[in-house]
Parts: structure tokens; sequence; C-alpha cells
């Protein structure tokens, strides 16, 4: 999965998804089912400033460098995160529009809005 941000899927209860859109949410989901990278996220979006480095996240997390990285990466390039380079650090971002995306396909139906049956 690129960092590119496309949209994701029709909501869940409104629409049938698409094989394409099931594996493009279900992929989503899969870098989320690690609770290191549950921590991650919450870790950066908990920081004053919204970004953090590597060096920040290693001793709440309790990880060593090159894992807290891999978890980084993964979340990178799934578009989670964004990156910048400041000196020889990494500073990450959270992408908030890609968690948008995710809420966006379980929101329950407005009060009157018709789900799709499939039969």
């Amino acid at each position: 999965m690129s960092n590119t941000l496309i949209p994701c899927c029709p909501p869940l209860i409104l629409q049938h998804l698409s094989p394409i859109d099931a594996e493009q949410l279900a992929s989503m989901f899969r870098v989320l089912g690690d609770p290191s990278r549950l921590q991650l996220l919450s870790l950066i979006t908990a920081q004053p400033s919204g970004a953090a480095c590597v060096c920040e996240l290693i001793e709440p997390l309790g990880l060593s460098q090159p894992t807290v990285s891999h978890h980084l990466k993964v979340l990178f390039d799934a578009g989670f995160l964004t990156k910048e380079r400041r000196g020889t650090w990494m500073y990450y971002r959270v992408v908030p529009q890609t968690l948008q995306a995710l809420y966006s396909t379980l929101q329950p139906p407005a009060v009157g809005a018709e789900a799709v049956v499939i039969r």
C-alpha cells in the first residue's frame, strides 16, 4: 500500500463493498491491528507539536529503535503518517484524513437513511 491518500471505501452499512474496496479497507485495518502501531499513533498525536521522532517513541513503547522504525515505516507506507527530516532525525505526523476515511466507512447511516440489503 502506498502512502498516497486514496478516498477509501463507501460506508459499509449503505453500500456493498467491491472486492477492491474490501481489500484496501482490510489492508488498512491490518496495519492498525498491531497494538504497538496504535500506541504510536496515539503517542504522536499527543505530542504538543503533533510530531515526534523515533528517539521520543522508543522509551514509552519499550521497544528497540529498529522495531519502532519498522512500525513507523508500515504506518507511513499505509498513509497514516507523514515524515519530515530535521537534521539526522525523521519526525512523523499523523494524517487525520486517513483516519477520517476509515471512520467514514464505519459511520452508521443517518436516521432515516436506507441501507442496501444484499440477498
